[in-house]
């Protein structure tokens, strides 16, 4: 390879590199924007998936919170419900939904 391409191209990877502490942020910033784009396409949407949140919300807090029965061999059967675990990550989730399907109304609260 010849001695000048490489201490060209080495010379731009190393510019390149040296700027990223002020390229990045700005990249980072234009992505992010065009994301806010892209997620303002789905407004006509918004009361349908707020819907299916909501019907999968219920379908989970169905499976947790119903009392299943232990299959067994000597006829003393038990019935089981969820674990502690799964119920708060479970409260967590709902709460965590409910905050973001109200998000634009608490904005204009603020």
């Amino acid at each position: 390879m010849n001695k000048a391409i490489l201490t060209t191209s080495g010379s731009v990877l190393s510019a390149l590199l040296a700027s990223l502490c002020c390229i990045g942020p700005v990249v980072f910033s234009i992505i992010g924007a065009g994301s806010l784009g892209f997620a303002a396409a789905f407004e006509p949407y918004r009361p349908y998936l707020m819907a299916m949140t909501v019907v999968f919300l219920g379908a989970g807090f169905y499976f947790t919170y119903r009392k299943r029965e232990v299959a067994c061999e000597d006829g003393s059967c038990k019935v089981e419900s969820a674990s502690t675990l799964a119920k708060v990550i479970l409260w967590v989730a709902a709460a965590i939904a409910v905050v973001f399907m109200f998000f634009p109304q608490i904005l204009t609260l603020i």
